[in-house]
Formats: C-alpha cells, structure tokens, sequence
C-alpha cells in the first residue's frame, strides 16, 4: 500500500480541471472512462441506494442536509461532496466523519493499482479518481445509503454513474457558463442529466419554463418546490431559523434549523422531500428535529469568531453573493460597521459581484487572492471596490487580508470573508491556527 504522501502525490499527477482555467482544460466531457472503472471494480456504486444532489447553489448544504436526516434514523450514510474547505478528506465521509487517512491512502492506492487495467491510453481525472475513491470506500464499509453532490453540472459529471433512487436539483444559475453553456435552459439541460428513469425528482427551481427539459428525463415522480414541498414558515430564531415544513407526506411545524440564512431553510426542505421519497413515507417528528438541530454545513454562513464577528460564507457566484448579503443584512446586519475580505477566481465580474455582496454599506473591502491558480487579481477587486465608492485594499494573501481586516475591526464590526470557498478554506485554516 502507498503512503498518504505517494497516493496523493499519484493523484495529485492527474489532471485536475478545478484548478485549471476553462481554456486549459484537455479531457472533454465523457463517462467512458468512470464506467470502465466501475466496471472493473465490480460495480460499487450499485452497492446502496443513492441520492444525487445537483444546483448552482445550495448543494453541499443540501446534501448535509440529507445525511443528517438519513443518520438519524439510524442509518450507514456514506457523502461525497466538493470542494474541501482544509483537507481533501472532508469530501468522502461515512456519518458526516471523514474518511481516515489511513483509509483514504488505501483506497487511492488500490485505484492506483487499477488504471492500468482499463485499457491503453486510458487515464483518469483527479475528480475521477476521488469519486472512484468514494464509491470503493462506500462499498467496502458497507453504507446504507450513499449521498453524491454533482462536481461541475450533472449529466457528464464522474458522479454520475451512479443510479439514483432520488435526484435533487437545488436551482438554476447561470454559473459555469463557459461549461455549461449560456442560457438557463443549457444548464438546466446538464444538470437534469442527473435525473434517472423511473426515480423521483425533487426539483428546488422554481422557473416553469424550465420544467420540461427535467420532465423529459421521464422521472416517475416530479415534487415541485411551492406546489409539493417547502419552508410554509421562514423566520429567523437565535442562532439559526424556525421552520413550518411541508413535504407530499405531513407538515413539520416549529423545526430548529442550526443554519442561518433563509435560503438554508429552503435547502433543508428540499432534503427533507429526498428523505421523504427515500423511504415512501414521511420521517419521525423528532428524528426531522435532531437532524435539524444537528446539521452543520462548514463555511456557509459559519460563524468562527466574536468581538469583531466573524463569519465565513463562500459565495462563489452573482446568486450566492445575493443570498450571501441577504442572510447577512437580515442576521447579523443591525448596527454593525462591515468589513469584507474578498477574494475570487476569474470569470467573476467583481463590480457585480461585490455589488451583490452589499459592498457598498461596508466601511472597508480588503481583498486577496484565492489560493488557487484561477484566482483573480486582488488589485482588480480592490479597483473595483474603489469604482463602488468603498475604501479598499489590495493584499497578496487571505492570511494578510485577515490581519488588515483584524486591524481596522472593532469590536462590533462585522467581519465577512467571502466570494470564493478556496478563500473561506484558508481563512478557516488560518484563523484555526491563530485560535491554537
């Protein structure tokens, strides 16, 4: 068995298209080479039943959401999601652990042992290779049920050689265009890729004319978000929001979600739905409750520090960012002074995006690069700022970006580090070693 060090040295040796710009990108879309693996590992990812979870915005969240629900019931749930905020680990985990590393090296290197066999020429992505990882680790424990978050749109997506029992789509954004194409209805194209027939789809967005282009997946079951399930009631509560929940089966009244932002009461819905066609009946009262009060959902709207407030939210698209500010204004806007350490990968208009923020009520945008070869200019970020009407400051690092930010603070201000989750990643990182 290879060390940690050599699996992830071996992974790290194959091409991984989330830190390469779109016009670098060299393997075109294609399942071919996930279903030769699945094939030669015997098919793990028929191993339990699934659900796939797939949307601009809103889906790790979601898919937490989900196995908070399935654990506590009671059940073995295995969770595939991406990006990692700190550690490539936290992307496969079993009962919301993740994957050991002495694990993770065995599974990395048994696949390593693998590629060879399938076929000449035939080399996996990075994000192949980590689904593959996934999908043996699942497999192997066994799990119960297994709950796959859609790297990059859905229908050519590597997790998309799985089954799914039940598929989720959050929403439709335009995200990813250059992908996914321009319009809404090429993303909604793409991601009802996901959409198996004869499986219920739980569709979170809300645009009708969108609605054909999942229907024609010829699901069995179609539950609409507004007309089949929802947030009846929305309301903020201390530390998260009170909830009255609809779904197909019963209503849940009085529920305590332990994450903040309306829109996270919208994403637990749609979970509940998926659980709910999961099992063909409705969930317990009080297992919805402890699943609620327990979920936790990293660097989305996280708070990790008081007086200044601090807290994390990796609004990485014009969407997210106005749900960002939305939650923000609503929570923890009252008589705080803001300030924003921004940091975003290229592609983004960061005159649009800090607008969507709410950049223009903070009193300081510190921006910074994101840790990631796609970043963009800190300086063109701060300029931008500048064009808004807002003091800003450029810095060449999330940790320099921190210390400013730390420096102009008082003790009420709000501090926000947002526009990226490989930005949120290091902040989070950073300020653990800060606290230790």
């Amino acid at each position: 068995m290879l060390s940690l060090g050599d699996a992830l040295a071996w992974l790290d040796s194959h091409q991984n298209m989330e830190r390469m710009l779109p016009d670098s990108r060299r393997v075109a879309p294609d399942l071919g080479r996930m279903r030769a693996l699945v094939d030669v590992l015997g098919h793990p990812e028929a191993s339990a039943p699934a659900i796939h979870v797939t949307g601009t915005n809103g889906k790790t969240s979601t898919a937490r959401c989900v196995t908070s629900l399935l654990t506590s019931k009671g059940l073995r749930v295995g969770t595939f999601t991406s990006p990692h905020l700190e550690a490539i680990n936290e992307r496969i985990a079993a009962d919301g652990e993740p994957i050991s590393d002495n694990d993770l090296a065995e599974v990395l290197s048994e696949l390593a042992s693998i590629e060879p066999l399938l076929g000449d020429g035939v080399r996996l992505t990075w994000f192949e290779i980590l689904t593959g990882a996934a999908l043996l680790w699942f497999a192997d424990r066994p799990v119960d049920v297994a709950v796959f978050e859609v790297g990059l749109g859905g229908r050519w997506d590597a997790t998309n050689v799985v089954d799914a029992d039940v598929a989720v789509v959050t929403n439709v954004g335009l995200d990813h265009v250059e992908f996914l194409g321009p319009t809404h209805a090429d993303v909604a194209g793409e991601k009802a890729g996901i959409v198996k027939p004869g499986s219920t789809l739980v569709l979170g967005e809300r645009d009708s004319e969108l609605r054909p282009i999942f229907e024609r997946e010829r699901p069995e079951a179609v539950w609409l978000a507004g007309r089949d399930y929802g947030c009846v009631r929305n309301q903020l509560a201390v530390g998260g929001r009170s909830l009255d929940l609809r779904t197909p089966g019963t209503t849940y009244e009085g529920v305590w979600l332990d994450l903040h932002g309306s829109h996270q009461g919208e994403n637990f819905a749609a979970a509940l739905a998926a659980a709910e066609a999961l099992f063909g009946e409705p969930l317990d009262d009080n297992l919805v409750r402890e699943a609620a009060a327990l979920v936790r959902s990293p660097g989305r709207l996280e708070i990790v520090g008081r007086e200044p407030l601090v807290v994390l939210d990796g609004a990485k698209n014009l969407e997210g960012a106005l749900a960002s500010a939305a939650a923000v204004a609503e929570e923890f806007g009252a008589v705080r002074s803001e300030i924003l350490v921004v940091g975003m990968l290229e592609g983004k208009d960061p005159a649009q995006m800090l607008e969507a923020l709410g950049a223009r009520r903070a009193r300081l945008v510190v921006a910074c690069p994101a840790p990631s070869p796609r970043t963009q200019s800190a300086t063109v970020v701060a300029d931008a700022a500048r064009l808004l009407g807002v003091d800003a400051q450029a810095t060449d690092s999330v940790e320099e970006a921190l210390e400013v930010a730390f420096a102009e603070a008082a003790p009420d201000d709000l501090v926000l580090v947002t526009g990226s989750l490989y930005v949120v990643g290091a902040a989070r990182a950073a300020l653990a070693v800060k606290r230790a």
